[in-house]
């Protein structure tokens, strides 16, 4: 065998010619029938190439597409920031596991229909499908490591290209992709399959299982509790919520089964509240850092959730808050340094009402505390994110200058990174945090000073982030999905 003839494709079945949609179902259908062929093509080829070794040439099989083409500025409700194309053209986006995202782009593509009146096309990409992403929800087949086959795996499939699976889109960086037409969406296929992966891997659940709440902590206490309410909430017949799953895809809907946890706990242990429709709760322990705010913020971001909220803790800044006191950021000051690539700092980051009245409104009802009373336990202010978690080590003279300058009521390490993030990605965010030291005042995190702390406050923390999910899942998504996250040029889809 020479290698040019490893280069040669072996031909798939024939693709079926594009079709053109009217109904956003019927178009939903033939993404996934022709997802599914061209998966179950790569399977098939795959197995029988770890059976047998390598062909005389190359497997290939592509993503579906979905394609409008439009003459016209359309009529367009302007209080909708999704649902339609900025100026007349051709737009197209590619399409992985439409199984997963059915209800979301029937929505997408409903409102292009509405929209613009005219069909949507739907047919094969020019986009190969890697071999890794074909095989990766195929419990029989593992792709080896490289190395681990007698011939080199890309002579035979296609493997991720890192040209496909980045973040220019969504970065504002692509008008016009290759191919002449503007993007319709702001993730390609092979970026969300690569988040896919890294969420299972990361988490350890399975992508289905996240809902379209999210939210995140920096403490474990967060995962305890939010367990015990789970539980609680399977036992109420009137909650809604049908299943609590956690690490290792591990799903109860007995509120006394066991939900034991794998030999060996992910990177960001993730449990799922579950509800009809995505209509649950999800929440991330994301551990301590920027990094790690930026990673699971980074692929979380694929699944299009409908909002996510940072509830951890923070230190207090200003000497009358108290152990115990919350936070309520309207404003961020960004020393995390981990998005200054992909959003300059001088980018604002803004309050979205929507997630502030929510967040406010749990507190009251949790605390039974409103108006000015409210101000015993709660500040609003800026929120300071820093990349080194021991700043008060070394010179505090540039830091607190900062601190002070900027009116920061509250330091940590997460919050500016997930809602800028949330920015990039045009995800409503939010953040509420809980004071559990005072460095600046000789109040610090030592062993024993904050049990009593933890044991009162961590409960009270939770079930308001909680109930101002509950409160924002009954808001109308185009109401929630705020026109201050989109700009000049927006894509079409959510």
């Amino acid at each position: 065998m020479t290698p040019a003839s490893r280069q040669l494709p072996i031909a798939p079945p024939a693709a079926p010619e594009p079709r053109y949609f009217t109904d956003a179902g019927e178009a939903v259908a033939h993404l996934q029938a022709l997802y599914a062929q061209s998966v179950e093509y790569l399977q098939a080829r795959f197995a029988d190439v770890i059976r047998n070794g390598a062909p005389d040439g190359r497997y290939r099989a592509f993503y579906p597409e979905i394609r409008i083409t439009t003459a016209s500025f359309g009529h367009v409700d302007s209080r909708l920031s999704f649902g339609h194309v900025s100026d007349p053209g051709t737009y197209t986006t590619t399409v992985t596991r439409p199984d997963l995202f059915q209800h979301y782009l029937t929505q997408q593509i409903g409102l292009l229909i509405e929209n613009h009146g005219v069909p949507v096309c739907i047919g094969p990409s020019t986009t190969p499908i890697p071999v890794h992403f074909a095989v990766m929800n195929d419990a029989d087949l593992q792709v080896p490591q490289d190395g681990a086959l007698t011939f080199p795996l890309r002579d035979v499939f296609d493997v991720p290209d890192l040209s496909n699976t980045n973040d220019d889109i969504v970065n504002g960086l692509v008008s016009k992709q290759a191919d002449g037409t503007g993007p319709l969406a702001l993730f390609t296929a092979q970026r969300v399959d690569y988040s896919l992966a890294r969420l299972a891997h990361y988490t350890a659940t399975g992508p289905e299982h996240f809902q379209n709440h999210v939210l995140f902590t920096n403490y474990q206490f967060y995962v305890e509790e939010f367990v015990a309410f789970g539980r609680a909430a399977l036992r109420d017949a009137d909650s809604g919520y049908v299943s609590l799953v956690g690490p290792g895809n591990v799903e109860i809907t007995d509120p006394d089964a066991p939900l034991d946890p794998p030999a060996k706990l992910p990177q960001m242990p993730t449990y799922h509240l579950t509800r009809a429709g995505g209509g649950g709760i999800t929440l991330v322990n994301i551990g301590v850092g920027p990094s790690n705010a930026k990673t699971a913020t980074d692929h979380i971001a694929v699944l299009r959730p409908h909002v996510w909220l940072m509830v951890g803790h923070c230190a207090g800044l200003r000497n009358s808050q108290s152990l115990g006191d919350f936070v309520l950021a309207h404003a961020y000051l960004r020393e995390d340094k981990v998005l200054d690539d992909d959003l300059p700092v001088w980018v604002p980051i803004p309050a979205l009402a929507e997630v502030q009245i929510a967040l406010q409104t749990a507190v009251v009802e949790v605390a039974k505390l409103s108006d000015y009373e409210l101000k015993r336990i709660m500040r609003t202010g800026t929120v300071a994110s820093v990349d080194n978690r021991n700043w008060e080590l070394r010179d505090q003279t540039g830091p607190v200058q900062r601190l002070s300058q900027s009116r920061a009521i509250a330091l940590d390490m997460e919050s500016a990174t997930i809602a800028a993030n949330g920015f990039r990605f045009r995800v409503p965010y939010g953040t509420l945090l809980c004071v559990s030291d005072k460095p600046l005042h000789g109040e610090l995190k030592l062993p024993g000073m904050a049990s009593d702390f933890y044991k009162t406050q961590v409960s009270r923390h939770l079930e308001i982030g909680i109930r101002a999910m509950e409160a924002l899942r009954e808001m109308p998504l185009e109401r929630l999905h705020s026109r201050k996250l989109r700009s000049f040029e927006e894509t079409a889809f959510l």
